[in-house]
């Protein structure tokens, strides 16, 4: 993070930059080695230097010194990305001398990121360049994970933390090429995945331990009513609190696992505008996650809303640990559930072998073996390019006899040009063999049976949207949401509202869904922005009624 790395670490202000970020800022003088901010505090400030020096460091660990991994001279300023989503100090700040600081706390920096476009362009960069930067170096061991790629908890708390974009140090105990003992710290395997966090040992951690640490949960202390809740941070649910935010709504968007949703498994999205080359999944999604913070709206994960209390003024949404979150309106984007086969050992094999996503985390657990891909409609035959782009010898499985029946053509064109994609139609998988992860499949076809080699099966054969929890919502049979003109069953709220459901509004008045989770979407990440946007137009809409009727 230091002035040897480059500009974007410590990026040059001019006077009129330099002038208008001091006037969001409290002055303080310094002495040397005061403390400005410690790893482990609850919330801390955004630090301008004025005179003087400040040292940023990584505090010693049991098996590691203290290390220094920048010094910040005036007129640059010291924080990082935790800042804006309100993660706890994972380093800490030192005055190295007398000096004058001036402090921004959290409502300060985001006055001035929503005043100041250019100062909050420049903020961003370079909190974002430093995050990226502290990823890779010394500051990665303020949270160690300590697991084996064959756990599906070790692989879930490493997804979390690789969603979340946390600096952190994952390590895999079955890897051969391990430089040293990992079991001397009185833990074993079966407390596996271990989390460390600054020193601190969590056995048999989960993505909602970590965030409870890190500052990350929902807490109470949030209690206060939001103008807008989004339930579900995928593409939908980004893109509407990222436009609610943005227009001054008071936003929070909760999700059971990280931002990004399916789309963060997608190991290359190839028809969103604007991408010609494709995109993956994980950029667009830290890219937009880093736009909802820009804008202020608190993200809260892994949180899972278990019911929906609707009510006249403000609708309740209960989490799964019992804490209540109120929103005027609420806007549902809790996508879909994926499908699995119904095979003996299939649960068993699950994040075993079996995945419902090709996304650079699989990609890379999988590379140059043999792999099982089924699903006849786009999702499989992305993947199957992927993984075949991937080095590994790819069998897609089509149950039925033509594969253009469900697929783009573009993709049947590539697939049948792939000469390490081996297609067949009319058959499908009939069992799973393997130790403690899957090894080979039979695959019952036209010529009869035969057993293939599989480290791997990825299982893309349609979804359930995700809306047990929602038993006030109309559905249709499937389980999706009725929106807008579809809805059929008009109660007394609405007679007393005098109007009908507005584009995307459920049976419940200022309850919207947006995204796959909606009758008649369209199952593409372009269209789940469009409607995550357009979503937050009606919700403006019934809100603004509101006030009429208030």
């Amino acid at each position: 993070m230091g002035h040897h790395a480059g500009e974007k670490i410590t990026p040059e202000l001019t006077d009129a930059q330099w002038d208008r970020l001091r006037g969001y800022g409290t002055p303080q003088q310094t002495e040397a080695g005061q403390v400005l901010f410690r790893a482990g505090d609850r919330s801390y400030d955004l630090i301008l230097v004025e005179t003087g020096e400040v040292e940023v460091v990584r505090e010693a660990l049991w098996w590691t010194e203290e290390e220094q991994l920048a010094v910040l001279g005036p007129r640059t300023f010291v924080g990082e990305l935790g800042l804006l989503n309100g993660q706890r100090a994972f380093l800490t700040a030192r005055a190295l001398g007398p000096g004058r600081i001036l402090r921004l706390d959290h409502d300060a920096l985001q006055r001035m990121m929503a005043e100041d476009d250019e100062l909050c362009d420049l903020m961003l960069r370079t909190l974002w360049t430093r995050r990226e930067m502290l990823r890779h170096g010394p500051a990665a061991w303020t949270l160690k994970i300590v697991g084996a790629s064959s756990s599906a908890e070790s692989t879930a708390l490493r997804r979390y933390a690789e969603r979340l974009e946390l600096v952190h140090t994952f390590v895999d105990v079955d890897d051969p090429n391990l430089d040293h003992n990992v079991w001397g710290h009185g833990y074993t395997r079966e407390d596996i995945p271990i989390a460390i966090v600054q020193g601190e040992i969590v056995r048999n951690a989960t993505p909602g331990q970590l965030a409870e640490l890190l500052g990350l949960a929902y807490t109470s202390e949030d209690d206060i009513e939001f103008d807008l809740a989004v339930v579900g941070a995928g593409p939908a649910g980004l893109a509407a609190a990222i436009y609610g935010a943005s227009e001054g709504l008071r936003t929070v968007l909760l999700d059971a696992v990280a931002p990004g949703g399916q789309s963060a498994t997608t190991s290359r999205i190839e028809n969103y505008l604007g991408f010609p080359f494709g995109v993956s999944g994980d950029a667009l999604t830290s890219q937009a996650s880093l736009q909802a913070f820009k804008f202020g709206v608190r993200i809260a994960a892994p949180c899972p809303v278990v019911r929906l209390d609707p009510e006249t003024g403000v609708h309740r949404l209960l989490l799964a640990d019992g804490k209540i979150v109120r929103a005027r309106a609420v806007v549902v984007t809790t996508g879909v559930a994926y499908r699995g086969l119904p095979l003996e050992r299939w649960d068993e094999f699950e994040g075993h072998g079996i995945h419902h996503a090709a996304s650079a985390l699989e990609l890379r657990q999988v590379a140059g073996s043999d792999v099982v891909v089924v699903g006849g409609a786009n999702s499989a035959g992305q993947a199957a390019l992927a993984l075949a782009a991937n080095a590994c010898r790819v069998r897609l499985v089509v149950r039925s006899g033509d594969l253009s029946e469900r697929m783009s053509s573009y993709l049947v064109d590539r697939i049948r040009d792939d000469s390490r994609i081996e297609v067949r139609t009319g058959t499908e998988v009939a069992e799973l063999h393997g130790g403690d992860r899957l090894e080979r499949v039979t695959l019952r076809g036209p010529g009869g049976d035969e057993v293939v080699d599989a480290t791997a099966l990825f299982c893309f054969i349609g979804a359930v949207p995700a809306t047990d929890w929602l038993v006030d919502l109309e559905r249709d049979p499937g389980g999706f949401v009725h929106t807008g003109a579809d809805v059929l069953a008009l109660g007394d709220d609405w007679r007393r509202l005098d109007r009908m459901p507005l584009p995307f509004e459920t049976s419940v008045p200022r309850v919207f869904a947006a995204g796959d989770v909606r009758r008649g979407s369209m199952k593409r990440v372009a269209a789940a922005v469009g409607e995550g946007s357009s979503a937050v137009a009606s919700v403006h809409r019934a809100l603004a009624a509101m006030e009429v009727f208030a």
